[in-house]
């Protein structure tokens, strides 16, 4: 017996004396034992991969022109429809007309994406909401065909004058009531919206995009207040808004920029080669943002007029780009 103790007794000495712990301090948590180390015993953090640019990733999805049978209702689906409401604005003090299209099935309790679209010289409101255009069905059948979110969708008037209600000419006067939608959007149409309606206020949920005049004031609002919007979309856009491009201009060619924290996820211009209103290219806005190697994409129709024939493609393209963030 005394040997079989011996044994036990000079066993422990020699696993303590090779730095091992008995089973049972080890499941229990018995004394400290110092353990020595080469270095930093923690694992070597995994680098995290750059992320994909997003216009890398949605620019193989733009199409010249959509396949026809978007345009058309589709049996049993339920399609939304534009209902009219009307704020006040401070900026232009008077009442003022705005056309909402809510996804079918709005909740208020669900924050939903919004995209304004912006009518052009002459128009109002309703240019948008047209049939011709097809708003509705192109933004339904696409969410059906999981190509598009649910989204609000917002069709202000434009025209912003405390001396005329509406557009009276193409003239400077009439051009600048234009530009000053820029005031009404932030002061009262932004805040009309987001406090009538369940909208997100993330950038990553925000677009806008206008035709012709309203192209323009898009890009001039975009640019202007970056922090608000993650995609920006003009199609057949109307020259004039930096100095370059024509008078009277808002900006200086070296403003339609962007700081690198601010740059939008998509910036993107739709054009005909057969416009011959604006011209028939992309615009002097391709080339400076070029020159300032501001990302963009472009969007070229061949046959299309400075109309609905451009509109409902590029809106067709910018459904299925937006809001993937």
């Amino acid at each position: 017996m005394k040997k079989i103790t011996a044994a036990i007794l000079a066993l422990s000495i020699l696993l303590c004396a090779c730095g091992a712990k008995p089973e049972s301090e080890s499941e229990t948590g018995g004394a400290d034992v110092d353990v020595l180390t080469t270095g930093d015993s923690s694992p070597e953090p995994i680098p995290e991969e750059p992320e994909e640019d997003y216009m890398e990733k949605v620019k193989d999805l733009i199409v010249e022109l959509p396949p026809e049978e978007i345009y058309s209702k589709r049996e049993g689906v339920e399609y939304p429809t534009f209902e009219k409401f009307r704020y006040y604005s401070e900026t232009a003090e008077r009442d003022t007309n705005v056309n909402v299209l809510l996804p079918v099935g709005y909740d208020e309790n669900k924050e939903y994406p919004v995209l304004y679209i912006l009518h052009g010289y002459w128009d109002n409101e309703d240019w948008m909401a047209r049939d011709i255009v097809h708003i509705p069905q192109i933004l339904q059948n696409l969410i059906e065909d999981g190509e598009a979110e649910e989204m609000i969708v917002v069709c202000p008037y434009i025209f912003c004058s405390k001396e005329l209600a509406w557009c009276t000419g193409m003239d400077e006067q009439n051009t600048l009531a234009y530009d000053n939608f820029i005031n009404d959007f932030m002061t009262d149409l932004k805040p009309f919206i987001e406090g009538r309606f369940s909208v997100s206020t993330d950038r990553e949920k925000t677009a806008i995009t206008g035709f012709s005049m309203g192209g323009r004031e898009s890009l001039f609002i975009g640019v202007s207040h970056p922090e608000l919007f993650g995609y920006i979309a003009v199609c057949c856009p109307a020259p004039g808004l930096v100095e370059s491009t024509g008078w009277p201009f808002n900006l200086k060619d070296d403003e339609l920029k962007f700081d690198e924290d601010e740059k939008p996820y998509l910036l993107m211009i739709s054009y005909s080669e057969a416009d011959g209103v604006v011209g028939g290219n992309p615009s002097t806005y391709d080339q400076i943002l070029t020159d300032h190697g501001e990302p963009h994409l472009i969007h070229k129709m061949t046959s299309t007029g400075h109309d609905h024939t451009s509109v409902s493609p590029h809106l067709y393209n910018l459904f299925r780009m937006i809001f993937k963030k």
